[in-house]
């Protein structure tokens, strides 16, 4: 079953559960006891932290993160697991051939990019909201989940600007994209 944040972000196939991580897990958690899915697919947009990489690719990810900008400069710690992996994703109609991507998810939108290159140094190139806590809710009910993302923002002051200057495109390209695999 395809998911999506909602407001902004919707899609006519896929079922809006909420901004963030709480919106979203609570929302993914109450549907997966009434609608039952067999897997998880979410879609959505994301912000980049490697100025190199091109924007508005559309890529798949099944890890995710959710390290504070704290913590990185050393102000903060967690005594739970903050990156998760899910294996077994299960998507007969989707690319398994897209290389390994994390998503980095926080409830807030990251502007310094100097500190968020931190993050590339663990592996961590991308951020979007609820993607970390989609993959915990899908480990908890032993479901295969699975993100797509296309980027529309490099990391910077601006970023929100960017981000709605490409926001239209990218809902383009991840619709096209969905509708390109299921058919091919």
């Amino acid at each position: 079953m395809f998911y999506c944040a909602g407001d902004i972000e919707t899609f006519s196939f896929a079922k809006p559960i909420g901004i963030g991580l709480i919106q979203s897990s609570i929302q993914l958690t109450y549907s997966i006891y009434k609608d039952k899915p067999n897997e998880i697919i979410f879609i959505g947009t994301c912000g980049c932290y490697d100025d190199s990489k091109s924007l508005l690719e559309v890529f798949e990810s099944k890890s995710a993160s959710n390290i504070e900008l704290s913590f990185l400069q050393q102000q903060s710690y967690t005594p739970l697991d903050n990156c998760i992996t899910l294996e077994s994703v299960s998507h007969e109609t989707l690319s398994q051939s897209t290389p390994h991507k994390i998503i980095n998810s926080s409830n807030y939108i990251s502007t310094d990019n100097q500190l968020t290159k931190n993050l590339l140094k663990f592996g961590i190139a991308y951020e979007n909201m609820e993607f970390f806590s989609i993959l915990q809710v899908a480990k908890y009910f032993n479901l295969p989940a699975l993100g797509i993302f296309c980027s529309t923002n490099h990391i910077h002051k601006e970023s929100h600007q960017e981000f709605l200057a490409n926001h239209k495109i990218a809902v383009k390209k991840i619709e096209s994209y969905v509708k390109d695999r299921q058919n091919g």
